[in-house]
């Protein structure tokens, strides 16, 4: 079945028509976060820690990001590059308000992943129109832009860490590829890069060719940590194969996060 599923899924990729989308939570994946708190948690006391969040969206990835790190790390100066090719959206990631009318997606709200002590310490006011609260919001600077724009170095400088969740799979291959080998030309030698929806056969190739070194820690975890891509395998071109730790080259193959060379 699993082999019946893998062709499914190429074919479905293969003749779908991809588009974009905003649909998203706070808290999306816990066991990514987790690591990226873990690698944050290795920089020295009280250094900078620049951070580049592309295809922000709504800014939710954005402020749990930073919300997990300050909590663990307060003593680090986190900066945060966020990047978004649309103006309506980074208008609101970057006023940080969010109308729950607007916002509860297909029936699930954005805030269902946090608890009600997450919800209380991040926002000011109730779940109708909250606001993230300052100590959260500060050091981001927001920028309209494309991930694949070759200038893009130029634009955000060197970043300890590159963070690109859910956005390269609804690219075509070939679209999907460029942009991921641009965007890690940003990241510093020996910095992390954390790539999540996309095509693993794309996100694999480009690992191998420019030699990054897949993180270990939290592989299985991270996997299944949003169980909404998992639950559309075979049949949406955004959707996770199950993990297969019989693949040789599973790692690569699975991994979300990868230290630069």
């Amino acid at each position: 079945m699993s082999s019946y599923g893998t062709i499914l899924h190429r074919l479905v990729c293969r003749h779908s028509s991809r588009s974009q989308a905003t649909i998203t939570f706070f808290f999306r994946n816990r066991p990514e976060l987790e690591l990226m708190r873990r690698l944050a948690g290795k920089k020295p006391e009280g250094s900078t820690l620049n951070i580049a969040v592309l295809g922000c969206s709504i800014g939710a990835e954005v402020y749990s990001i930073l919300f997990t790190i300050r909590s663990a790390r307060p003593d680090l100066n986190v900066r945060v590059c966020a990047v978004d090719n649309s103006a309506e959206v980074l208008k609101v990631a970057r006023e940080g308000v969010y109308n729950s009318h607007c916002f509860d997606l297909g029936g699930s709200s954005i805030f269902q992943r946090m608890t009600e002590a997450e919800f209380a310490e991040m926002f000011e006011g109730d779940r109708h129109e909250p606001r993230v609260r300052s100590w959260v919001r500060e050091g981001i600077n927001w920028h309209l832009g494309d991930a694949g724009d070759p200038g893009l170095m130029r634009v955000l400088g060197p970043q300890d860490m590159a963070v690109a969740s859910n956005f390269l799979c609804h690219m075509v291959p070939s679209e999907a590829e460029n942009c991921l080998r641009n965007m890690a030309g940003i990241v510093k030698p020996g910095g992390h890069l954390f790539v999540t929806g996309i095509d693993l056969d794309v996100r694999a190739k480009v690992a191998r060719d420019l030699l990054w070194e897949p993180i270990p820690e939290l592989i299985e975890e991270i996997h299944e940590g949003d169980p909404t891509l998992l639950r559309d395998w075979p049949y949406g071109w955004w959707a996770l194969e199950p993990l297969n730790k019989k693949r040789v080259d599973w790692q690569m193959r699975y991994a979300v996060a990868f230290q630069t060379n």
